[in-house]
């Protein structure tokens, strides 16, 4: 029997994923599982047991070279590899519209939200099958309910399982302790001050920790740099693959982040987490499993889901929400968080 998942982006879109999959593949022991996901995040559904065939796609490298794509058949290929098996299940697992046109060239017994549960109702035209998710609920455990509704089990009340325990055993925090930083994310909405950064590693320092910053474009190197800036415990990390990183975050005592894939990737790998929301709200998308804490910004106009701040009143910081998220309450919650943890 064999499913195949469309689930393209972004990070932690693909990691909510994989407890549907760990789902089906309890009840389905046969179950033989490939995946369509951005060639950015092709890595990230392999570390499945239950994943057999991984099919990358470039959707948004295309919309900017396209000619290149063109001239190089990147498209017939792409074409080839989801034509080579048929399916017993096609599900799309995202719900808009180039995730539905993708479900729609595969060959098997295609399935998708129904209009009112799709993030972008059109795509249910796509699907032979139609399921009703309601709304209001985590995105990881709606997926979990569309893969039981397609497959025809109850979706389970247990926590979620990533599946990555093979690929990513949990053993006790690597010595000499650290905490990893997660700064990086694309909207600057979402950036907490880099003077917060430091202020925390000074707290992280104190108490006897070291940090660990990763960096991968030019913008997030500098601002690593500047958290690293003074003798403050801050190792700033090389760019690295993601399989690479995992192995850092599996390695720490903990991680604090702001709204981010890399702290997706830390809650699937079990990692004690504490996640910083301003402009974004943790209910529906945030890390999800054990030992998340979410802190969510006090201030009239957050959350707003603007890519940019558009507060124009006095405040201390930029964003200016996070002026309700200081340092010492992330470390007092980062501490009640690390009772057994620390070092």
């Amino acid at each position: 029997m064999r499913l195949l998942t469309v689930k393209m982006s972004s990070l932690g879109d693909v990691l909510h994923t994989l407890p549907a999959v760990t789902d089906a593949a309890r009840h389905h022991p046969e179950l033989q599982v490939d995946w369509v996901v951005e060639e950015a995040f092709a890595e990230v559904p392999a570390w499945h047991p239950a994943v057999d065939r991984v099919i990358p796609i470039a959707l948004r490298r295309w919309r900017h070279e396209p000619a290149r794509a063109w001239r190089r058949r990147e498209w017939g290929r792409f074409r080839q590899a989801l034509g080579a098996h048929r399916y017993n299940w096609v599900i799309d697992a995202q719900g808009l519209i180039k995730s539905a046109l993708v479900t729609h060239l595969a060959r098997g017994e295609r399935w998708g939200l129904d209009r009112r549960s799709a993030r972008e109702p059109l795509a249910a035209l796509a699907y032979q099958h139609r399921c009703r998710v309601p709304h209001g609920r985590h995105a990881a455990y709606r997926v979990r309910e569309l893969f039981a509704a397609s497959l025809g089990y109850a979706t389970p009340a247990s926590a979620p399982d990533y599946g990555l325990a093979t690929r990513f055993p949990r053993r006790p925090a690597r010595r000499p302790a650290y905490l990893v930083f997660l700064q990086a994310t694309t909207w600057p909405s979402k950036h907490w001050p880099v003077v917060y950064w430091q202020a925390l590693a000074r707290h992280a320092a104190t108490h006897g920790f070291r940090v660990k910053v990763p960096s991968g474009t030019v913008r997030e190197r500098r601002c690593a740099a500047e958290i690293a800036a003074g003798d403050n415990g801050v190792d700033v990390l090389p760019p690295m693959g993601l399989g690479e990183l995992a192995g850092v975050l599996q390695g720490a005592t903990a991680t604090v982040g702001v709204d981010t894939g890399l702290g997706h990737l830390a809650a699937a790998l079990g990692v004690p987490c504490v996640s910083l929301y301003g402009a974004t709200h943790p209910g529906l998308t945030g890390t999800h499993g054990q030992g998340q804490r979410h802190l969510q910004a006090d201030f009239p106009c957050a959350p707003c889901l603007n890519r940019r701040c558009r507060h124009r009143g006095p405040s201390g910081v930029n964003p200016a929400c996070y002026g309700t998220l200081p340092p010492w309450k992330v470390w007092d919650t980062l501490q009640s968080l690390l009772s057994g943890h620390a070092p």
